[in-house]
């Protein structure tokens, strides 16, 4: 088998399981196991596969076929610009949320404390962390699985960061902070047969929030004023057409609410400052 036939093969196979991108990820998967840069294969289609590369690249199609997410293949995932550990312990960190990371760091000054609610794999509070390195930064989450990666990325990346095991703020009752960041769950229970197959592969509880995707947004609005510094900041990512909803729980103690697009140009970010 040629890397022509086996991309030519993992094409044909993936779109007959209704793979999204069947081409692209047919490169992904036979350049992890060629180990070698994806865009090189287009010069190489003439390369011959040795028996142990093309028994590791048609491992990783079958799983690839069965819609278990890339990233989890893959074992990584990028995230602005830094490489993450990527397993079913926690929800894949996504292009999107980036939008939240940048809004949290316009606030950031050395020497403020930030919290990272429902951490998941700690993506936003590393790269916090690593982006700001004069902030100190502290992230909790009730998943233990989530925990032990989120503590595995710190590690890999160099960034000192407070981890906790408990529901929300519980972890850390008594402290404050100058900003608290989340992408909770916001998926309403109603719409879990509309995702993607691979969306449903990652942790339900890292997806869903009850019938209409807000009741971790409702906990977090009303719990935060206990934890946030006079003037801090509040920034979460939300669902498409949560902005409406999650102002109006935020009126009553913030301002300056402000919605943030991602780079798709939809919906992704609520940003609030505490006091009025």
């Amino acid at each position: 088998m040629t890397a022509g036939d086996a991309l030519a093969l993992a094409e044909t196979r993936l779109r007959e399981n209704g793979v999204p991108d069947p081409r692209l990820d047919g490169e992904y998967l036979l350049a992890e196991a060629l180990g070698a840069p994806r865009l090189s294969l287009r010069l190489e289609k003439e390369r011959t596969l040795t028996e142990a590369e093309e028994t590791r690249f048609l491992s990783l199609l079958k799983r690839r076929e069965g819609r278990e997410p890339l990233q989890y293949i893959l074992g990584t995932q990028p995230f602005m610009g830094l490489d993450f550990k990527c397993d079913p312990r926690a929800l894949i960190p996504r292009n999107d949320t980036e939008c939240v990371c940048e809004e949290a760091l316009r606030h950031i000054r050395p020497g403020m404390t930030v919290l990272d609610l429902c951490t998941g794999s700690g993506a936003l509070a590393a790269a916090i962390r690593k982006m700001c390195p004069g902030a100190a930064v502290y992230a909790s989450d009730i998943s233990p699985d989530a925990l032990s990666l989120a503590r595995e990325n710190a590690r890999r990346l160099g960034a000192e960061i407070t981890f906790a095991q408990g529901d929300l703020f519980a972890p850390f009752p008594e402290t404050r902070f100058d900003l608290i960041v989340c992408n909770p769950p916001y998926i309403p229970e109603g719409l879990r047969e509309t995702l993607q197959e691979e969306v449903r592969r990652e942790p339900e509880a890292a997806l869903f929030a009850g019938p209409d995707g807000l009741r971790f947004y409702r906990r977090i609005v009303r719990e935060a004023p206990e934890h946030l510094n006079a003037g801090g900041y509040l920034v979460l990512e939300i669902g498409d057409d949560q902005f409406a909803p999650v102002s109006a729980l935020l009126e009553k103690d913030f301002s300056e609410i402000t919605l943030i697009h991602d780079l798709s140009g939809r919906p992704r970010c609520a940003s609030a400052r505490y006091g009025k």
